[in-house]
């Protein structure tokens, strides 16, 4: 197994803010403040970020493909360009109806990242803004942390979801850093 480190981040509500409608273009794409410098605070301490993100405003037809690579695009510049970077972008556009393995709460995507690239997820932290975000990184091992920007009021709601929460992402990278192992 590698040895390097690995964070995994949820998308809307977690690094950009979320709308119920969903983000369909590049202008709808704004990144919560500070979640750029907490971006670029993981890179500059040596964690490969990785966003594992449900799209089904793609197979619902909301979001066109164009669109969904010029919003990843768009998010890509503004992290480069504030000295982050991200490794890869994992994203589900399957539908809430369907039975997929990989969709959010199930834990697909994240096994099939550990399989990838030979990484265990038992030291990989997982940073999410809803109930779905966590409970998938709950299966797939990893270390949940909530933020309470996006849904994170629902996780606070729910009794079951017991994790560390934060206000923002730059405050969860704080946390995640004052405390390496």
């Amino acid at each position: 197994m590698s040895s390097d480190k690995y964070i995994i981040l949820d998308r809307d509500g977690v690094i950009n803010k979320d709308s119920p409608n969903h983000i369909k273009s590049a202008d709808e794409w704004i990144p919560i403040p500070g979640s750029l410098e907490a971006i670029k605070l993981l890179t500059e301490n040596n964690y490969h970020v990785v966003i594992i993100s449900n799209q089904s405003g793609i197979n619902r037809g909301i979001i066109s493909y164009s669109n969904f690579v010029q919003i990843i695009n768009k998010m890509n510049k503004e992290i480069n360009d504030s000295g982050g970077k991200i490794d890869l972008f994992y994203y589900c556009p399957d539908t809430p109806t369907t039975k997929s393995k990989d969709r959010k709460p199930n834990a697909g995507m994240f096994l099939d990242l550990s399989n990838r690239l030979g990484i265990s997820l038992e030291e990989c932290y997982s940073i999410g803004d809803s109930p779905r975000d966590i409970i998938a990184s709950q299966k797939a091992g990893c270390i949940p942390i909530a933020v309470r920007t996006g849904n994170g009021k629902k996780i606070e709601e729910d009794e079951d979801l017991v994790v560390p929460i934060f206000d923002n992402l730059f405050q969860a990278v704080e946390y995640i850093l004052a405390n390496e192992k």
